[in-house]
């Protein structure tokens, strides 16, 4: 893939001519995808051998197997103190969020277009035809994507959703207010999305198998053209029932009984029972069964809820460990599951454990993750094409479902961005960015214990995302410069960026140090006998806040790290004026990550940076 060539051309010949030097004829009927719009490359089917052959060929920038990716997956926005009256734009409708998801649940209360007038005029998109599926204003556009062309049983054959898992984040990023939407009790309140006045542009490209990379680039090419900017829901009653471990209920095999595979339990010892079970699932094995419930014994993740299909309490190895004793010494054992209750998690909040974290191998020297944001035990909408667990036995239907993963946490962040932009249309990404991360809530090191590589610059704050006072930002050269200090070659920079005139050279030579990014991570090489290891940081910030204006440069970190600012106050007489600073940060060698903060302080903003030493 790379830049777009200048001025007109046609992508499908210069894809097949490119395809028929290393296949030869017949190219077409291998090509799958020409993408056109926002970068120029293609999908087509070919051998091991000639991926090959296309790589060596002159100005072909990369090539890499197709995978498949799978997806991760109501008070979140008030949690973040974005609620449901804080300040909005008329803007707001004009905004276009587009989702790459498995497609989306058009009657549901959260995309009604009710005092939703026509699409914005920018908007070049359609919505694709299919029997079972219509646009609103506000679902205004709808397409999918399936280029292997065989589409899964359980599936459908249009934009609309059959998993949940594309309207769930479709509705958190921009549903309509819904009132008295829960799970069977569950979460119950008003939902929403950040940005509910905006409209949805819907790209189906994941499926009941997955998400292909084909498809994937396909939608975003055609996104960007189109201008788009464990929770019980039963109750046993306190009723107790005989207690059984799944090992002593085999069907066939003990091994697989004790984890309680679906398939693997004797019907006739287990059912009207609670089964111990070995292994953290859905609990389909039990269903088939015929038991009324399961206790799980795994010390997986505990930190989040999950969904079953019939009543179910986790137990930790210890304590399931006791309940097992207790079976095998008992002669008439019995067990009892009572139905979840919500309580307040007063360390919250935290990064939850399956979340990513930092730093990033392939760049060290750029903070990973930026920010933080909702994703866990989230509410949002469903799709009633499948059910609470997408598993086939289980017979319940919602609209609304918790779910919790990467997917709800990032569309958060991608309806702030959309709030963000609707207040300041003409800000570049960089920007935006940058008033996400400066103005986040600081969270606590004592809750995440991996610091600022769990939680990035902290939990978004959309309220203040719109005003940050100063933004830090990059453009084009700044990347530039940054590849080439990353090590790209003048050729492979011209591929990437189309443009023939810029390169690679001792000017254009940066350190990933200096781009102008509104964190700062010191990466600490040891050599020789230094005590202290030291780097300076050049950073360049806007004026976006009151024209006339002075900011203080307030340092916070331990006595391990020494950080300097060099002007140590920036003064201002407009909007857009750029002043420029210096950051020093020394850190004693050998000490384990050490962190603390920079914000520039007018009295009204504060503009806040992380620092990091590792």
């Amino acid at each position: 893939m790379g830049d777009l060539p200048k001025g007109e051309f046609s992508a499908v010949t210069l894809h097949n001519n490119m395809l028929e030097q290393v296949i030869g004829s017949g190219a077409s009927e291998l090509l799958l995808h020409s993408y056109r719009r926002s970068f120029n490359g293609f999908a087509a089917k070919l051998t091991n051998e000639e991926a090959e052959k296309l790589a060596d060929m002159e100005g072909v920038v990369s090539v890499f197997q197709s995978q498949k990716k799978e997806l991760h997956t109501a008070r979140s926005w008030d949690f973040v103190g974005f609620f449901e009256h804080s300040r909005r734009t008329v803007l707001e409708s004009d905004i276009i969020v587009a989702v790459l998801d498995t497609g989306i649940w058009p009657e549901s209360e959260s995309f009604d277009d009710k005092e939703f007038g026509p699409p914005p005029k920018k908007w070049k998109g359609s919505c694709q035809k299919s029997s079972n599926f219509t646009c609103n204003n506000k679902i205004i556009g709808a397409r999918y994507y399936r280029a292997k062309g065989d589409y899964p049983l359980e599936d459908l054959q249009s934009p609309r959703d059959s998993v949940g898992h594309g309207s769930h984040t479709a509705s958190i990023a921009a549903g309509a207010v819904v009132s008295k939407a829960s799970l069977y009790g569950f979460r119950a309140g008003t939902v929403r999305g950040g940005v509910p006045s905006a409209r949805i542009a819907v790209y189906k490209i994941c499926w009941y198998d997955g998400c292909y990379d084909e498809d994937i680039l396909a939608a975003f090419d055609d996104a960007i053209a189109d201008g788009g900017t464990s929770i019980n829901t039963f109750d046993l009653k306190g009723k107790f029932y005989p207690l059984i471990w799944g090992a002593d209920a085999p069907k066939y095999s003990s091994s697989e009984s004790r984890v309680c595979l679906p398939g693997s339990l004797n019907e006739t010892l287990v059912k009207g029972k609670i089964v111990l079970c070995d292994y953290l699932d859905f609990m389909e094995g039990p269903l088939q069964a015929g038991a009324v419930g399961a206790l799980i014994r795994d010390d997986g993740f505990k930190d989040f809820a999950y969904t079953f299909m019939l009543p179910v309490s986790v137990l930790g190895l210890t304590d399931g460990s006791d309940i097992l004793h207790y079976i095998n010494t008992t002669k008439k054992a019995e067990a009892a599951i009572l139905r979840s209750t919500e309580e307040k998690d007063e360390l919250a909040p935290y990064v939850v454990s399956f979340s990513s974290r930092g730093p990033n191998i392939l760049s060290l020297d750029i903070l990973k993750p930026d920010i933080t944001a909702p994703g866990v035990d989230i509410l949002a909408a469903w799709s009633e094409a499948t059910t609470v667990t997408g598993v086939i036995n289980d017979k319940r239907i919602v609209p609304y479902n918790i779910i919790s993963g990467t997917s709800m946490s990032c569309l958060h962040a991608t309806a702030v961005a959309a709030y963000v932009k609707s207040f300041h249309p003409t800000w570049s990404p960089s920007a935006i960015k940058s008033a996400l991360m400066t103005t986040a809530w600081p969270m606590s090191p004592k809750t995440n214990t991996d610091l600022e590589f769990a939680y990035g610059s902290g939990l978004i704050n959309p309220s203040s995302a719109i005003d940050p006072g100063l933004v830090y930002d990059a453009g084009e050269i700044d990347y530039i410069k940054f590849l080439c200090g990353q090590g790209y070659s003048s050729k492979q920079l011209r591929l990437v960026t189309g443009d023939n005139k810029t390169g690679c050279t001792k000017a254009t030579n940066g350190s990933a140090l200096d781009l102008n990014y509104p964190t700062f991570a010191l990466v600490v090489s040891l050599s020789g006998d230094d005590t202290y290891f030291s780097r300076d940081f050049h950073r360049t910030v806007t004026n976006v806040g009151s024209p006339v204006s002075t900011y203080n440069a307030i340092v916070n970190a331990p006595k391990e790290l020494d950080i300097k600012v060099k002007p140590n106050v920036l003064s201002f007489k407009s909007i857009g004026e750029k002043k420029s600073f210096v950051v020093t940060v020394a850190v004693k060698v050998g000490l384990p990550t050490v962190s603390g903060t920079l914000v520039w302080d007018d009295g009204v903003h504060k503009v806040r940076s992380p620092v990091v030493a590792f």
